[in-house]
């Protein structure tokens, strides 16, 4: 099955700050885009050749953004985004509270169907989830 979900916003109300909380537990840097300077995307694991610093140019592994917008506001009681933990739940749990978050339910096990998740609260006050696929 093709997943259902194509993208989020995660709102935020520092853009900064947040993109240093999640470059920091994603380990991997964000880049805004060029005329879109209330959003940033995860950038690639590896810069493109040549690149200037710039915003790269390629395919990106991108299924959320980072948004600060007057239309959306951090909280914990919205929608949960789960971030693949890239097989170390625990270890971006730990991230995430060195970068300043704050864990609210530690990694379990779900069963076979669902796998190991945990949730975290992130620099802007959202819920955030971790997930790793059992197999």
């Amino acid at each position: 099955m093709d997943n259902l979900i194509v993208w989020a916003d995660i709102p935020v109300d520092d853009l900064d700050r947040a993109m240093k909380f999640y470059e920091a537990v994603l380990q991997r840097p964000f880049v805004t885009m060029p005329g879109m300077d209330s959003i940033a995307l995860p950038g690639p694991d590896q810069p493109p050749a040549g690149s200037d610093g710039g915003p790269p140019s390629g395919p990106m592994p991108v299924a959320f953004d980072l948004v600060k917008t007057d239309r959306l506001k951090p909280g914990m009681d919205g929608c949960t985004v789960y971030l693949d933990a890239g097989g170390d739940p625990e270890g971006m749990m730990q991230r995430a509270v060195a970068a300043g978050g704050e864990v609210i339910n530690p990694v379990q096990d779900m069963g076979e169907m669902v796998g190991w998740i945990g949730h975290f609260k992130d620099s802007e006050g959202n819920m955030i989830g971790v997930h790793r696929a059992h197999g």
